[in-house]
């Protein structure tokens, strides 16, 4: 039996979601959520915990490029609710750990250092190289008792290393120093893996469709 994804979690990742990119926090669409992103291939996003009717009645209703579409359901249930017209996007992960992550004794691989910076509720962790080089970064947003992880990036050139590990335990030291241990993420395939290897669970596929400009 499927677990029923948390109209709640979904709304609380959504808010630090928009709070690291500095955006206008969620508002309600019937069922769901909107986020109003402003960029030229986002334009708008609206999010839903379930695949029900106001998410494929929504689908009927558009017909402007890069307005997408996003619901805690597998690409195959989507696909089988929306037109052709809509562009079934890579695979995502809804993730979450409850616990203290594993390895916790990775060391920072020598030639590297950490930078830390601060806006609204989010913290942000950057590994940079001895050249000034940005070589991994991380996002940690706290909204109530959720730790939301987002953008996390280790540089092609720079992966391999431990880098991404390691930056998540810096971010998970910050939250564990908030009082908080509840930790929440939307990866993708690639990023899964990584995460599963330190205790992370998927909580929900999280699938988007959009249809795209000419």
């Amino acid at each position: 039996m499927e677990t029923k994804v948390s109209h709640g979690i979904v709304e609380k990742w959504l808010k630090a979601w928009s709070l690291s990119r500095k955006l206008l926090l969620p508002v309600k669409y019937k069922s769901g959520f909107k986020v109003e992103v402003g960029e030229k291939k986002q334009k708008m996003r609206y999010v839903f915990s379930e695949l029900n009717d106001d998410f494929t009645e929504l689908s009927k209703q558009i017909d402007e490029p890069w307005v997408y579409l996003k619901t805690c359901a597998s690409s195959d249930e989507v696909k089988n609710k929306v037109s052709e017209k809509w562009i079934i996007q890579p695979p995502g992960y809804m993730m979450c750990c409850a616990g203290p992550m594993k390895n916790s004794d990775a060391n920072l691989c020598e030639g590297y250092r950490i930078g830390y910076e601060k806006y609204n509720s989010t913290t942000v962790i950057k590994i940079i190289a001895e050249n000034g080089e940005q070589a991994s970064i991380g996002r940690i947003v706290f909204v109530d008792d959720l730790a939301v992880y987002d953008r996390i990036i280790t540089e092609e050139n720079h992966q391999r290393k431990g880098l991404a590990t390691f930056l998540m335990r810096e971010l998970e030291k910050t939250a564990l120093s908030n009082g908080i241990s509840n930790h929440f993420l939307v990866a993708t395939e690639q990023g899964r893996g990584l995460y599963e290897s330190i205790g992370w669970k998927v909580y929900s596929p999280y699938t988007s469709i959009v249809i795209p400009g000419i």
